[in-house]
């Protein structure tokens, strides 16, 4: 079982990056996730998600700092490490919001959690399955994905990274809208350093939106 301390390590990448980045003139963000997001559904409902989140190489270094990466231990380590990431998401909600007009969409337990290392990056893959299927609508259904901080920047780089399963694609499209924080906002994001309170009214104004537009079957 992980100490008190060294689940404390893996709390989320906001604490990461506070420890990492010390240095008082850096802005926010402080760590950077590529992600791509995998919807999953049919004609007529969306039944949940699967992620695929890469850290960037410092954070990366910094989630596997004292760990025991040599090849009889690496994958028990990596298991260890994803487990604990994945376990203290359960009260952010995975940072994944999704609505129907203003209304919140419910998940189960994220399944099926891996953390995975491609050279200096580590990349955690997981299925968010909803609570009950969600029917298809017209265009009220969004998908959000932010640390509420903005310690850290979560973002889809193209557009393509978010994939419509097959069935889903026939009857609906993505469309990835990118945030328009104002000059003073921006500004305020610049101007915290890494041990400032956290303010968690800033990572949703720097987040993308993907809205999905369907015209679900009869």
């Amino acid at each position: 079982m992980l100490s008190y301390g060294k689940k404390m390590k893996f709390r989320w990448l906001s604490i990461a990056a506070t420890l990492l980045y010390s240095s008082a003139g850096l802005a926010h963000p402080h760590s950077w996730i590529d992600m791509k997001t995998y919807i999953h559904g049919t004609e007529q409902q969306i039944t949940g998600f699967t992620m695929e989140w890469t850290f960037d190489a410092m954070t990366s270094a910094y989630m596997l700092d004292g760990e025991d990466m040599s090849p009889d231990h690496k994958a028990q380590t990596l298991k260890q490490v994803g487990d604990s990431v994945m376990h203290n998401m359960i009260n952010e909600h995975y940072f994944t919001y999704f609505y129907n007009g203003e209304q919140p969409i419910k998940y189960k337990l994220a399944e099926n959690g891996e953390l995975t290392q491609n050279r200096t990056k580590l990349t955690l893959t997981f299925d968010l399955p909803l609570s009950k299927p969600q029917p298809l609508t017209k265009d009220s259904l969004k998908v959000l994905i932010f640390e509420p901080s903005y310690y850290v920047d979560m973002s889809w780089k193209k557009s393509k990274d978010v994939i419509l399963d097959p069935e889903l694609a026939a009857v609906c499209n993505a469309e990835m809208i990118e945030p328009n924080p104002t000059p003073e906002q921006m500004s305020y994001a610049m101007s915290l350093p890494p041990d400032a309170d956290p303010d968690n009214a800033l990572g949703q104004l720097f987040t993308q939106t993907v809205r999905l537009h369907c015209k679900p079957s009869s």
